[in-house]
C-alpha cells in the first residue's frame, strides 16, 4: 500500500473510543522523550508537562496532528516501539499475540502501521461492541457484592453506634472528673499565687535590707580607706621630714668635719689643746677667706678648686649650658651629651650633680639615659627651671658648699643671696672639654 493510500485510509478510519484514548496516552508519553526540534509547534508547550497532564491537555491537538503529520506519527511510533519493545515488535511484524489486550494491539497497530493495522483496529471495535454484555454480568456481580457490603456496613454501623454510646457515657464521666480536677487546680493556683506574692514581698524586704547593709559596708570601707590614706600620708610626711632633717644635719656635719680636716692638713696644725709661744704675742688676725678664692667666674682653675670642696653640690642650668656649647644640635642630643659628660666628671671627682632642664621645652615624654650619680630634673608645668634651681639651693642646709652653673645674671644674683657660688656656663664647658 502506498503512503498516499495509507493516509487516505487513515483519514477514512474512525478509531473506537478506547483505542483513540490509548493512542493519545501512548503518543503523549512519547512526546516527552522527543527532541524539541522534532515536535510540531502546537505541541511544544505540552512537552514539559507531566505525562497524565500532557495526555489530558494535548488530546484535542495531538489526535489531529497524528492523523495528518506522517513524519511526526513515525517518530512517535518509533519511540513507542522502544518503550513497548516485545509487543511493538510483534505488532510491527504481524505476529499474533492472543493474550494481549485487543485495544493495546489496535493502538500500537495504528501508530506502527503494519499491513494489517486496519484489521487490528476493526477487531478492537468488535470487542468494544461485545463489551456491554460483559458489563451486564459485571454489573450483576457488583450488585451482589454491593448488597453484601451494605449488610456488612449496617452491622458495622450498629456495632459502632453501641461503641459511640459507651464512649459518650465514658466521656460524661471524664468531663465530670475533669471539672473536679480543674476546680482543685484552680484552688491550688490561687493558693500558689498568694504564697508567691508573700515570697516576693519577703524577697523584696530581704533585698532592701541587703542593699542597705551593702551601702553601709561600702561607706565604712571608704571611710577606712580614707583614714588609712590620711595615716599613711601623715607617716610618709613625718618620715620624709625626719629623713630630710637627718640628711641636712649629716651633710652639714660631714662638710664641717671634712673642711676642718682639710684645713688642719693644709695648715699642718698640731693636735688641739697645746698652746704655742707665738700664741701669746698680741696682734691683729686676718679675716677668713670666702669659699674658694676670688677669681673671674669663667676661670677653669677656680671651677676645679670649688669641686674639691668637701660635700660640694653642683647644680647646672641645663639648657643654658647646652645652648651655649652646642646651639645647632637638637634638644634631645644636647641633653644626652651634657649628662654623658657630667657622668665622666662625677666618676673623677665623686661629687653630687643635679641638672635642671626647662619643662616648657618638652613636646612629649622624654627618653634620656642618665649616668650613675647624675640627677636630672625637668621643671613642672607652669614653673621655669630658674625657680627649681632656687628651690634646690634653699633645700640644702646652711654651710654646705653649693655651686650653680648658669650664665643667667638673675639666677647668679639670687643664688648668691642664698649662700651659693655661681659660675658661668663656659667654665663647665671648658672643664668638660678637658675630661
Amino acid at each position: 500500500m502506498t503512503e498516499a493510500g495509507t493516509a487516505a485510509s487513515c483519514a477514512a478510519t474512525t478509531l473506537p473510543e478506547p483505542v483513540r484514548q490509548r493512542v493519545l496516552t501512548l503518543a503523549a508519553q512519547a512526546l516527552g522523550q522527543l527532541p524539541a526540534t522534532d515536535i510540531p509547534a502546537p505541541l511544544r508547550r505540552f512537552a514539559s508537562f507531566a505525562p497524565a497532564k500532557r495526555a489530558k491537555l494535548s488530546a484535542s491537538v495531538l489526535g489531529p496532528i497524528l492523523e495528518t503529520d506522517e513524519h511526526f506519527r513515525r517518530l512517535t511510533a518509533f519511540q513507542v516501539r522502544r518503550e513497548h519493545q516485545e509487543l511493538g515488535d510483534a505488532v510491527a511484524e504481524g505476529i499474533p499475540v492472543p493474550a494481549a489486550d485487543p485495544v493495546e494491539i489496535a493502538a500500537l497497530a495504528y501508530l506502527l502501521r503494519p499491513d494489517d493495522w486496519e484489521l487490528r483496529v476493526a477487531d478492537a471495535a468488535q470487542v468494544a461492541v461485545d463489551t456491554p454484555r460483559a458489563d451486564s454480568e459485571a454489573v450483576a456481580r457488583l450488585s451482589d457484592q454491593l448488597d453484601q457490603a451494605r449488610t456488612e456496613t449496617r452491622q458495622v454501623r450498629e456495632r459502632l453506634r453501641e461503641q459511640v454510646n459507651e464512649l459518650k457515657t465514658e466521656n460524661v464521666t471524664l468531663r465530670r472528673k475533669l471539672n473536679e480536677a480543674r476546680q482543685r487546680i484552680g484552688g491550688l493556683q490561687t493558693d500558689l499565687a498568694a504564697r508567691t506574692t508573700e515570697a516576693e514581698t519577703a524577697d523584696e524586704r530581704v533585698e532592701a535590707a541587703r542593699s542597705e547593709v551593702e551601702r553601709e559596708v561600702r561607706r565604712l570601707r571608704a571611710r577606712i580607706t580614707e583614714l588609712e590614706a590620711i595615716e599613711h600620708a601623715a607617716r610618709r610626711t613625718a618620715g620624709q621630714e625626719r629623713e630630710m632633717a637627718s640628711t641636712r644635719t649629716r651633710l652639714l656635719l660631714d662638710t664641717v668635719l671634712e673642711a676642718a680636716s682639710g684645713l688642719r692638713r693644709e695648715l699642718a696644725l698640731p693636735p688641739g689643746g697645746e698652746l704655742r709661744p707665738a700664741d701669746t704675742v698680741a696682734g691683729t688676725e686676718p679675716d677668713a677667706a670666702p669659699v674658694g678664692r676670688t677669681a673671674p667666674e669663667d676661670d677653669s682653675s677656680l671651677f676645679d678648686e670649688l669641686l674639691s670642696l668637701p660635700q660640694v653640690h653642683l647644680i647646672i642650668d641645663g639648657y643654658n649650658v647646652t645652648k651655649t656649647a652646642w646651639p645647632t644640635s637638637p634638644l634631645h642630643s644636647q641633653r644626652q651629651r651634657l649628662v654623658t659628660a657630667l657622668g665622666a666628671l662625677v666618676a673623677q671627682r665623686r661629687i653630687e650633680v643635679t641638672v635642671v632642664f626647662d619643662g616648657a621645652e618638652l613636646s612629649g615624654p622624654v627618653q634620656l639615659t642618665a649616668p650613675r650619680g647624675v640627677r636630672v630634673r625637668f621643671s613642672p608645668a607652669g614653673v621655669i627651671a630658674d625657680e627649681v634651681i632656687r628651690q634646690l639651693v634653699r633645700a640644702e642646709p646652711p654651710g654646705r658648699p653649693i655651686v650653680v652653673v648658669s650664665t643667667d645674671r638673675e639666677i647668679a644674683e639670687s643664688v648668691a643671696k642664698l649662700g651659693a657660688r655661681s659660675l658661668a656656663a663656659t667654665t663647665l664647658i671648658s672643664r668638660i672639654a678637658r675630661t
